[in-house]
């Protein structure tokens, strides 16, 4: 191994590289996610049977889905649920969710206001500023473009 030239070293090293599994991983997302949402449509379809009107629906479920993502999270059971589903369980509104109570879970011993208030949003806030930044300029360009119709 001490003689080895550099290209000898290249192939010695592509070898050892695990190979990604790319087609399992995008299975693996594809139903996490699919999951998740089909959770989302039960959730949906119960409040209906309830008797709630669209907009208390769009939010209930909105809440619950939030509030189960912060709840697994807790529990450890979304991480779980993220290593095996990958992006299929960060995209929906439960990893937003994950996104933010994972952070405060994990400065918990540092208090209240310097732990959990402070590190909450260290990872969901970039999120949020370009989310609403990328708004507000989409936005913006909506409203030159359709004033001269």
């Amino acid at each position: 191994m001490e003689n080895m030239t550099n290209k000898e070293y290249q192939e010695f090293a592509e070898k050892k590289v695990p190979k990604p599994t790319y087609l399992k991983n995008i299975i693996y997302a594809f139903i996490t996610g699919g999951l998740i949402c089909v959770l989302g449509q039960i959730i949906r379809n119960m409040l209906f049977r309830y008797g709630f009107d669209e907009t208390a629906v769009t939010s209930g479920t909105s809440i619950l889905l939030i509030f189960l993502g912060s709840f697994l999270t807790g529990l450890g059971i979304y991480d779980e649920i993220g290593k095996k589903g990958g992006a299929g369980a960060a995209i929906p509104i439960t990893g937003f969710a994950n996104s933010i109570v994972s952070p405060a879970m994990e400065f918990k011993r540092e208090g209240f206001i310097f732990g959990v208030a402070a590190r909450m949003f260290s990872i969901a806030g970039p999120v949020l500023v370009y989310g609403v930044g990328s708004s507000v300029l989409v936005g913006i360009l909506y409203l030159i473009l359709s004033k001269g119709r």
